[in-house]
């Protein structure tokens, strides 16, 4: 302790000073380098300097390590080891999954927002929500999913508020409205609570600026050049962390009244068994979990992956769509040609458009890295010795842009990579959870990867069957900012204006 206080002194003293002498030897560099370390502080003059292009900066340092993976010296004694290859993916997501949890670190850093849900948890408790909430995810409750919560928010708000700005020339935030219609969904199969955030009037909820807020703030405490900062400023409640605290009051009391009224439901009803609830929450309360705070830490999470992931999927591959007009022209013959079948069946076989939304997905992955920590000393594939406490991240942003996984091409939005032509149709073909760890992989592999893929593509077909989504402001090769919070983001948001399809396109 008394060694980290002297270099924290060391640090604030002398900062300015070195700051100014490293940074015009840093910007000089090529971005892609291998930064230097320091003795006692490591990296961190590289760290600072990239700050604000974190994730592009450690991913262009992977693309020059040989074995995309590189240990990152923070300061005297704390390493982190970043890797883009899928043998130490593999090796730390399923075949020494035990040694690696969420850890400490992540777990201290999020429990004011999500407590100990699904996301934040580890051991028993993980193993315990895992086995409750995988029963939600078979093949009738995703066909009811389909059918009856998405495609009844897709006709009744969606396409009507797509149909009023085009035939107004509204602009359109289409971020915000894709997270609106994620919450809604989400709401509604996991708790059977219909918040109607997507209505006309697109309402500012309390709720949901609160847990942007608390999105945001949690997210940056993992920025921090020096965490303790977050740490003092919570104990003091100043600053950015009275604001998170206000924001994650707010969330939890929204959660927690979900909760009370779906009480009052099942003791309404008859003593419902885990078989006969039909939603997320009813099976969490009928499994002799009634703490109210512990099932508040679930609903947090399954609100954080249903609204926040699928929209930001969604949210990048329209983009991506509105600058490959032929990518779309195909998505939109796919539609046409699947549009007599039933809404299930229909979504279940678009094989072009699941394709580009992997695709997307590689550029642009709703959640662009994840870190596990050791609980005992390991060695990773390729050599990296790993000690107890360090922490390990894998990094699907920058593992989408490595060439030795996608080729000479990888910057291109290109569908085809993951298809094969049989006769005169398409099939696809998958990528291994480890090339491809966009949904974790191993025994945490997300258990509702099948269900967003059905959701994204009901969504692609409702919208582009009838629309175009135009981007506002577009400016000759500039690319919108990739932000960077426990998911990802467009920042600014998606302007865009809705221009209604000929029939004959």
């Amino acid at each position: 302790m008394l060694l980290q206080f002297l270099v924290t002194i060391f640090l604030l003293i002398l900062l300015p000073l070195l700051l100014s002498l490293i940074f015009l030897k840093t910007k000089t560099k090529p971005s892609h380098s291998i930064p230097k370390s320091y003795p006692l502080v490591g990296s961190f003059f590289a760290i600072f300097v990239n700050r604000n292009r974190r994730l592009q900066w450690l991913s262009d340092i992977l693309q020059v390590s040989p074995s995309a993976t590189y240990v990152l010296r923070r300061s005297y004694a704390t390493r982190q080891v970043f890797t883009g290859n899928p043998a130490v993916v593999q090796h730390i997501l399923k075949t020494n999954f035990h040694n690696y949890e969420k850890g400490h670190t992540f777990n201290r850093t999020l429990t004011d927002f999500l407590g100990h849900g699904i996301f934040n948890a580890d051991g028993q408790s993980w193993k315990f929500q895992r086995q409750v909430s995988s029963h939600e995810f078979n093949t009738k409750s995703l066909r009811k999913f389909v059918e009856t919560v998405v495609d009844t928010e897709l006709s009744e708000r969606l396409i009507p508020i797509l149909s009023s700005a085009a035939s107004n020339g509204t602009l359109l935030d289409f971020q915000d409205i894709l997270q609106r219609f994620a919450f809604d969904n989400i709401c509604k199969i996991a708790f059977g609570f219909d918040p109607a955030y997507l209505l006309p009037s697109l309402p500012q909820a309390k709720f949901a600026l609160a847990f942007e807020d608390s999105v945001r703030i949690s997210s940056g405490r993992f920025n921090e050049l020096f965490p303790f900062i977050w740490k003092i400023k919570r104990l003091l409640n100043i600053g950015s962390e009275k604001r998170l605290r206000m924001a994650n009051s707010e969330v939890r009391d929204f959660a927690m009244n979900i909760i009370r009224e779906k009480k009052q439901e099942l003791e309404l009803g008859e003593k419902a068994s885990l078989d006969s609830v039909d939603d997320l929450l009813s099976r969490f309360l009928s499994s002799g979990h009634s703490d109210e705070n512990f099932v508040t830490d679930i609903v947090i999470s399954f609100i954080l992956a249903g609204r926040d992931t699928t929209s930001a999927a969604l949210t990048w591959y329209f983009w991506l769509l509105s600058k490959n007009p032929h990518i779309q022209s195909e998505i939109v013959k796919e539609i046409k040609e699947k549009s007599e079948a039933p809404v299930y069946d229909e979504v279940k076989d678009m094989v072009y458009t699941h394709a580009s939304l992997c695709e997307s997905m590689r550029l642009y992955p709703p959640v662009p890295m994840d870190t596990k920590e050791a609980v005992n000393d390991d060695v990773l594939p390729g050599g990296t010795v790993v000690k107890k406490g360090m922490r390990v991240t894998y990094f699907p942003y920058a593992m989408g842009r490595l060439e030795m996984l996608w080729g000479s091409d990888w910057a291109e939005f290109k569908p085809e990579r993951w298809l094969q032509k049989e006769e005169n149709h398409w099939k696809f073909v998958g990528r291994d959870s480890y090339t491809y760890p966009v949904f974790q992989a191993g025994p945490r592999i997300c258990l509702g990867k099948e269900m967003a893929f059905l959701q994204m593509k009901r969504v692609v077909a409702g919208v582009l069957r009838r629309f175009k989504v135009v981007p506002a402001t577009v400016e000759q090769g500039v690319d919108p900012e990739f932000l960077v919070y426990l998911t990802s983001k467009m920042k600014g948001g998606f302007p865009v204006r809705i221009v209604e399809r000929d029939e004959n396109e």
